[in-house]
């Protein structure tokens, strides 16, 4: 199945593999594994990343409003070129959805923090290598609170929103991965 994903103005075609089991954006192709299903959500692993996808029932072609992305919500216009179905609707019958793993569970990608918090993420994976804010410290909106390493390259991070630090998750040599919270933002 081939479908064309608009957001933000920017059209993408994705091609779904029959099985359901890959994603191919242009020329690169990503696994991808079914974590867990429900009437209007769906856990995948794509390339070994989480991406969770809110507001989509799986019946339908195409999302009926804004949809949540890892936790970022906003508007998706997606044209079916073949086939029908939904997100992940089965190419086969569908069975019982797949068991969730055993074990602690991750924090979602979206995060947990604190009431009203701002999770600050990561715009790639990668390992962090400098921490230039501490817990309870007040930062301005585009201040740098951490700077990032993925292939020998640096990336600053930045504060989104003015706020007080809370729930710092990372420190210098910690591997983050991508829409991962390394800390949160409370207002203050």
């Amino acid at each position: 199945m081939r479908l064309t994903v608009e957001r933000d103005g920017k059209a993408t075609v994705v091609d779904v593999a029959d099985d359901r089991s890959a994603v191919r954006v242009g020329d690169r192709s990503f696994p991808v594994k079914v974590i867990a299903r429900g009437p209007m959500r769906v856990e995948l692993e794509i390339a070994g990343e989480p991406v969770v996808v809110d507001g989509w029932p799986d019946h339908q072609p195409a999302p009926p409003g804004p949809v949540d992305v890892n936790g970022e919500r906003g508007p998706v216009s997606v044209r079916a070129e073949e086939g029908g179905g939904g997100l992940l609707a089965p190419a086969a019958p569908a069975g019982p959805p797949p068991p969730r793993p055993s074990g602690p569970a991750s924090p979602s990608p979206s995060g947990t923090g604190p009431p009203g918090a701002t999770a600050v993420l990561p715009p790639m994976p990668g390992r962090v290598v400098e921490v230039r804010v501490r817990e309870g410290e007040a930062v301005v909106q585009g201040a740098v609170v951490l700077v990032l390493e993925a292939m020998k390259m640096r990336s600053e991070v930045t504060a989104p929103v003015d706020g007080v630090v809370r729930e710092l998750r990372v420190r210098e040599g910690s591997n983050v991965r991508a829409r991962e919270p390394m800390l949160f933002l409370v207002p203050g």
